[in-house]
């Protein structure tokens, strides 16, 4: 079962927004970055990874000066699947990660309905849960 563990904000000041949740919330810092994408970090209440971000291009549509929620996360068993059934609703392939070996961040990039940018990962984010075990088949008594 998939299950949503990344939520990314558009902000003009990630350092100020990460120290902001991490004093009012107790949110932990797990990760900060400047890559290709953004400059900003990841804070997480052990559960969901929150990404405060200044992006370096505009990936929805909004502008360079947009601040908001930026996309979401879901994580997935399946990554092809996942996109199989996305596309086959009408979602599009938006990119694809850079760096096959990075795990805690998404993998894929797609659009959903409206336009709604949302990352695919089979790897929780940093400091986000993972998926639960499966419960094992049961065998029929003899």
């Amino acid at each position: 079962m998939a299950k949503l563990r990344h939520l990314a904000i558009a902000c003009k000041d990630p350092d100020a927004m990460a120290d902001f949740y991490c004093k009012a919330f107790d949110f932990k810092m797990v990760r900060s970055g400047d890559g290709p994408l953004a400059y900003g970090h990841h804070i997480s209440d052990g559960t969901i990874d929150l990404a405060v971000l200044r992006f370096k291009s505009d990936q929805i549509g909004k502008g360079m000066d947009y601040t908001g929620l930026h996309h979401f996360g879901i994580l997935v068993e399946s990554i092809e699947e996942a996109q199989k059934t996305v596309e086959a609703l009408g979602g599009t392939h938006y990119m694809d990660q850079e760096n096959p070996d990075r795990t805690g961040g998404f993998e894929v990039k797609l659009y959903g309905p409206e336009g709604v940018l949302f990352d695919v990962a089979e790897h929780p984010w940093t400091g986000s849960e993972a998926l639960p075990a499966k419960e094992p088949v049961k065998e029929a008594a003899d």
